[in-house]
């Protein structure tokens, strides 16, 4: 059994008796070590979880999906500029989080599934596993709220998008999360640090890394934590999508004429396909969320069971252990699910993403046309000009014919 604050080590030592906790020194050598071993079991329980392969391959399985698709998020993002929307950047920087807890926060746990104690990295690798989980725990959330606020703004308050939803004002929001996610993570991680078992000499290989402060004071953190950085943010984000939905609900329900009866039909157009990009990204939006609210579930309630359970029985270790490691597969799949649900639902994101997958690929399909003969380019250049002439111009839409892009298009939904 894995203990996670210094009361349990505690008052497993007193069950035990003082007879293990207080070696004389007439006992040495190889008995002394193996009668150490058999005390740090009894204490601090085995070394190695009894799920740690399994485990270990599900989450090497999520840290190769999820830092490839993390990366090509970001890449995507960056290398279009068309694609450097408000609602891309907040999506750039919750994927920034998550690469930050696949590429710094699971190692560190898979090695604990491997070797519980001693804990390697000292006082300072302590600090900086409790504040990274803590960090992404709270930038996570925020972020998601973020990104409904804004989705709600583009939806229902379509007029105010130009002047509210720019990347300037995305830019200082995310700032906001980030620096308010760093200042808030450091509660817990004061209260955590490197405890030894004393026999009566310290035994450095009983070094864990776990809450060293009284219970209480991280019972209240917890507490705080769930209700503010989860419960709050995500009673708001349904309220935000509940509206939204209404509003989108209304806009579908309208009859197709009045879209647009005082504007031309290409204007009636643009409006409805605006209105179609709208309602998909609010639905990989919602998917996003829904995703999120599922997977972080088990994370707070495996924090509220360790903090507020004090009669604990076989049956209740037991339940706990299997929702400690469902909790941690959950935590580490949300930080890898996001990429997918983008290419599963967003047109743009899907064709991005093969874009750069097959950049090879298409590198040698640009040869081959480049091969075509001239002749044969610009026939099929004066046939789709001669179409044009002929008035079949009204087959393709505006934007495509157009030499730019209509002014009022929501560029909330480039994703």
């Amino acid at each position: 059994m894995e203990y996670n604050s210094l009361e349990d080590i505690w008052q497993n030592c007193s069950e035990l008796g003082r007879v293990y906790c207080n070696l004389t020194r007439n006992v040495s050598g190889d008995y002394l070590h193996s009668m150490i071993d058999d005390i740090l079991l009894n204490i601090l329980g085995p070394k190695r979880s009894s799920f740690c392969l399994p485990v270990s391959i599900a989450y090497l399985l999520i840290f190769i999906t999820g830092v490839t698709g993390n990366l090509l998020t970001c890449a995507v993002i960056c290398k279009h500029r068309k694609m450097r929307t408000p609602t891309n950047l907040y999506l750039f920087s919750l994927a920034m989080s998550d690469l930050l807890v696949l590429l710094l926060g699971m190692p560190l746990e898979i090695y604990d599934l491997w070797q519980n104690y001693p804990f390697p990295f000292g006082e300072g690798g302590c600090y900086f596993k409790t504040f990274l989980f803590e960090t992404v725990c709270f930038a996570s959330v925020l972020n998601v709220m973020a990104l409904s606020v804004e989705r709600y703004v583009a939806v229902v308050h379509p007029l105010k998008t130009r002047y509210i939803i720019t990347n300037k004002h995305a830019h200082r929001v995310i700032s906001a999360v980030w620096v308010g996610s760093l200042a808030c993570a450091v509660p817990n991680t004061s209260l955590h640090g490197i405890y030894y078992l004393y026999l009566p000499e310290r035994v450095a290989e009983s070094a864990t890394c776990i809450l060293l402060k009284p219970r209480w004071m991280y019972n209240l953190v917890v507490l705080v934590t769930t209700v503010l950085f989860y419960l709050v943010p995500m009673t708001v984000i349904c309220v935000l999508y509940m509206v939204i939905c209404c509003r989108l609900g209304h806009e579908r329900r309208q009859p197709q004429g009045t879209l647009g009866k005082n504007c031309s039909s290409d204007t009636s157009w643009k409006i409805q396909l605006e209105s179609r990009r709208r309602r998909q990204v609010t639905k990989m939006l919602s998917v996003v969320v829904l995703v999120f609210a599922i997977c972080w579930a088990p994370f707070h309630v495996d924090r509220l069971l360790w903090s507020f359970v004090t009669q604990w029985t076989d049956f209740m270790h037991g339940v706990f252990q299997y929702v400690h490691i469902l909790s941690g597969i959950l935590f580490y799949l949300s930080s890898a699910i996001n990429p997918i649900i983008y290419n599963l639902l967003s047109t743009r994101f899907r064709e991005h993403f093969r874009e750069l997958i097959c950049m090879r690929s298409q590198a040698n399909t640009l040869r081959g046309i480049s091969s075509v003969p001239v002749s044969k380019v610009l026939k099929s250049s004066s046939d789709l000009m001669t179409c044009t002439q002929a008035g079949d111009s009204r087959q393709v839409p505006a934007f495509i014919t157009s030499t730019g892009c209509w002014k009022h298009e929501d560029q909330t939904t480039n994703i």
